[in-house]
């Protein structure tokens, strides 16, 4: 019994400093775990606060919180680890080396994830526009992480990249509250060009869409092969810009029919020769 005890004694000689130098480590990685992971959730939180007051699309949120998360809770984890003793290059190492690895395989993807961003931050385009990019057009539905989705006019649905979309040029004709609208029209040479213009403006100021201010105007733009060729210019609210553009122009061809002035149509003129006069 005497030896069992002299044994223990030894024992608890020898680990007893080892016990104590190495649970106050464990606990005080227990603590710095608990308080950072803490402390990274209220950063997430005010990471969410920011981005509310910035006006950032709300699309955006969830993602940018997710990195803010993973970054600094890979960061409390590697720190802790260090701090009980466990040997951290290797592990960073392991780290870097897969973040290449799915960074290389997923190409494609990070430049859609950083395309999606992109338009989100800078907002060269919003739901509910009506856009043209990438040779297609429609309003904007919806601003995805990875693609941007339009939808066209006769309700087809276009789903573009986004890592295409905000390396291209995007032409936005919903962002400007106003819109010039043009309305070519081509008269018959024999018909005043005078007579014409005084239809054009009168069809635009009696409109109550059309802006006074800038007035409209009316130009002839070119002497074509078989028409002169006016161009009825005027200003309009952009939700009007279609309704004014097909109002005009029908309301032009009714007065011009009334008018007597004609509206014509490519014509070609052949000669025939015929063999006895050609010898």
């Amino acid at each position: 019994m005497e030896e069992v005890m002299t044994q223990l004694a030894d024992l608890q000689e020898a680990w007893l400093p080892m016990v104590v130098e190495y649970g106050s480590q464990v606990l005080l990685a227990i603590l710095t775990l608990l308080i950072g992971w803490w402390i990274i959730g209220r950063m997430v939180a005010a990471t969410h606060v920011l981005m509310e007051k910035r006006h950032i699309d709300k699309t955006l949120h969830g993602f940018i919180g997710a990195l803010v998360g993973i970054g600094f809770k890979v960061i409390l984890l590697v720190s802790v680890a260090g701090m009980i003793g466990v040997e951290t290059t290797s592990f960073i190492a392991l780290i870097g080396a897969a973040g290449l690895a799915v960074g290389l395989a997923l190409q494609g993807s990070l430049s859609n994830f950083a395309g999606g961003m992109l338009i989100l931050i800078i907002r060269p385009i919003r739901a509910g526009e009506y856009i043209e990019a990438q040779g297609v057009g429609g309003t904007v539905e919806s601003i995805q992480i990875f693609n941007t989705i339009l939808k066209t006019p006769d309700n087809k649905t276009i789903t573009i990249p986004n890592g295409s979309l905000s390396n291209g040029n995007i032409i936005n004709y919903s962002r400007q509250p106003t819109r010039r609208v043009d309305v070519n029209i081509g008269i018959d040479y024999g018909d005043s060009v005078k007579k014409a213009r005084e239809i054009l403006l009168g069809l635009a100021n009696a409109d109550e869409r059309v802006f006074k201010d800038p007035e409209a105007v009316v130009w002839l733009v070119s002497l074509g092969d078989s028409s002169v060729n006016l161009s009825l210019r005027m200003w309009t609210k952009t939700d009007d810009y279609w309704g004014v553009f097909w109002g005009i122009q029908e309301l032009a061809k009714e007065h011009f029919d009334r008018e007597g002035i004609s509206i014509p149509f490519p014509q070609r003129t052949v000669h025939m020769v015929s063999q006895a006069a050609a010898e």
